[in-house]
């Protein structure tokens, strides 16, 4: 969070081209972290797409979104905000509204949704449904579903998501969040993916992890992630092979492993089929 309005900054000047939609997301956990991008964004106005706009197309222009970060249990909000849930959602009310003042997405997050480091497995689907509920009634675009541990099961996976649908909440306003700690990820997502989810998080290289989560490993990596939904038949729009190169080159700047098998197979097979036709 240290450099988020340089990187905002650099984003809404430097006019960088993508041939696909994109957005930028950037965590804003109080009325500060709101008032910071939106003084920013004031002053780069035509640079990004802006919501409240009712011309079509964005014309290349990147989206931007603010996002909250809640949790699910009142340990981990403890821990990772410093209060309780309820003071946290209170405060999260500037952030998103804020973000729609500002003509831009709120996206908002719940940590340790399928595992908690310090409550254990037993966390409430209701109460994840409640607080889900809650944060969209502020005008939240998007509830991300965070299994911060990687503790999550296939069968807690469909309990959640049965306490959702009861909930109300739309498929189409979920994303999932996997973490890979356990190797369950993509069987998780393939859970999701049967309940009508098609939203998913995800990070190159397997990057990530959470300091309040002792053991727990990155995100599910991206590429494995692309390789899996491709397999189903589904199109991702994502280059597997420009990926792999991403997460070689990113985990090699920041001196960390790459947890991505696939990315790994893919940079071992090109390997191999170069030296062959030499």
């Amino acid at each position: 969070m240290d450099n988020s309005s340089q990187i905002m900054e650099h984003i809404l000047t430097k006019n960088i081209p993508s041939p696909s939609p994109i957005t930028y997301s950037f965590l804003a956990p109080n009325a500060r972290g709101v008032a910071d991008a939106t003084a920013i964004l004031q002053r780069h106005q035509g640079a990004y797409v802006n919501q409240n706009d009712t011309s079509k197309g964005g014309d290349g222009k990147p989206m931007m979104e603010l996002a909250v970060f809640a949790a699910a249990t009142e340990s981990f909000s403890q821990k990772n905000l410093n209060c309780d849930i309820a003071t946290s959602l209170e405060r999260f009310k500037d952030v998103i509204q804020g973000a729609k003042q500002a003509g831009i997405r709120a996206r908002a997050y719940i940590s340790v949704v399928l595992g908690c480091p310090f409550e254990g497995y037993n966390v409430n689907p209701h109460k994840v449904a409640e607080i889900a509920t809650s944060l969209l009634e502020m005008g939240a675009d998007e509830i991300s579903l965070g299994d911060t541990t990687g503790m999550g099961t296939a069968l807690r996976t469909q309990e959640l998501l049965r306490c959702m649908t009861a909930a109300g909440i739309q498929n189409e306003d979920i994303a999932m969040h996997f973490h890979d700690t356990y190797g369950q990820a993509l069987v998780n997502t393939a859970v999701s993916l049967e309940r009508g989810i098609r939203t998913f998080d995800s990070s190159v290289g397997g990057l990530g992890g959470c300091p309040y989560s002792p053991g727990a490993t990155g995100n599910v990596s991206t590429e494995n992630m692309v390789y899996f939904l491709e397999s189903l038949g589904m199109n991702t729009g994502i280059d597997l092979d420009a990926m792999a190169d991403i997460g070689q080159w990113i985990t090699g700047e920041l001196e960390k492993p790459n947890d991505s098998v696939v990315g790994k197979a893919v940079l071992g097979a090109r390997k191999a089929a170069a030296n062959t036709s030499t």
